[in-house]
């Protein structure tokens, strides 16, 4: 198989579960953790690494080793495994998504925004969620009924319990500490706005073709995803918050028991739910604009980058993310996308415009 982003906390319970199952690994694909990456490269032995700058190859531990995205997509393109996972974070995931699906290669993909942007260009027969909500979802969808809505649950991210008058005060450190999970930097921003969980609702439609899909607050990240029925009967999807259980299903199709704990429900002892709050989370108020037009889905993604990376940079606060994204898709709220190469055009309009 093929692992892209192996160093974040996807890649790395990739090549956990990969190592269990006796999985060949034939290529990593990196950025700049090289630390990591060479403790991975002692215990996986791939045929060909690619990481992000040319600068760091002399400190790579292979003797095969390429930079930048096109060897990357060449290197998938080359090689023989039939099985891509795609880690990676952002618009930059969308490339090897195409590239995997064009040369007949399945896709386990936790690269939301490959669909969110280009949903309507992606063969969904090629792909395989690794995100929880999508794959209890789909763990759990039952064709012989007749579907009624989807619900995808949020933690509430790192503020869904502080006092909206001090988001003011809100610095990166904060926005940085999830209460449920350990994620990377900019996911775990994307939870605090509920951009994340925005995104997921776009790529929830494409793999699962409907448009009456929501989402509601969890606190305990215990259960991922409902489905309910148009006889009245909701089924709900419950794990531990791990994201070994996707993992295991998206490579083997199946999860052994040793490697995931079994839920407890007296240890819960109770579960919560919470309607998302659009005044907490204003980014949300999108959900409907979202679902009648998914094509805007490329608009929101590329401005949540920019606010997000100009958050953690220090240059802006963290309620301006919010207010940034919904002027970006007040502003270009008519994109016209007839090809791939017009989403391409779109976000690096918005990129160079807006910097």
């Amino acid at each position: 198989m093929i692992i892209l982003g192996c160093t974040g906390s996807i890649g790395a319970n990739c090549i956990k579960v990969a190592l269990s199952h006796k999985l060949h690994i034939d290529l990593l694909v990196a950025g700049e953790n090289i630390q990591l990456l060479n403790r991975q490269l002692t215990i996986t032995n791939p045929k060909s690494v690619v990481i992000a700058h040319k600068r760091d190859i002399h400190k790579v531990n292979h003797p095969n080793v390429h930079f930048g995205k096109q060897a990357m997509l060449d290197a998938i393109e080359n090689s023989s495994s039939k099985l891509v996972v795609n880690a990676l974070t952002g618009f930059i995931g969308l490339a090897p998504t195409l590239t995997a699906i064009s040369c007949g290669k399945k896709v386990a993909l936790a690269n939301k925004e490959s669909l969110v942007t280009a949903g309507q260009f992606i063969d969904i027969s090629k792909i395989i969620p690794i995100d929880s909500e999508h794959f209890s979802l789909q763990y759990i969808l039952d064709k012989t009924k007749n579907l009624d809505r989807l619900t995808i649950t949020a933690s509430g991210g790192s503020f869904r319990d502080l006092s909206l008058d001090k988001f003011k005060d809100i610095t990166i450190k904060d926005a940085l500490n999830h209460p449920n999970w350990s994620m990377g930097e900019k996911i775990t921003i994307d939870s605090a706005t509920m951009a994340n969980k925005l995104l997921e609702i776009v790529e929830a439609y494409w793999l699962f073709g409907s448009k009456n899909i929501d989402a509601i607050i969890e606190p305990k990240s215990i259960i991922h995803a409902f489905v309910s029925y148009k006889d009245g009967s909701t089924v709900a999807h419950m794990a531990n918050p791990s994201m070994i259980l996707p993992i295991s299903y998206a490579l083997t199709g199946s999860c052994s028991t040793d490697m995931m704990r079994s839920i407890s429900l007296s240890d819960i002892g109770s579960l919560e739910f919470r309607q998302i709050d659009n005044l907490r989370y204003p980014i949300f108020s999108l959900k409907d604009d979202m679902l009648d037009n998914p094509s805007l889905a490329v608009v929101l993604n590329t401005a949540n980058e920019i606010a997000v990376t100009r958050f953690l940079g220090g240059g802006i606060s963290f309620v301006d993310i919010s207010r940034f994204v919904l002027d970006m898709v007040n502003k270009y709220h008519s994109p016209k996308i007839n090809t791939i190469d017009d989403i391409y055009a779109i976000d690096r309009q918005i990129r160079q415009t807006e910097k």
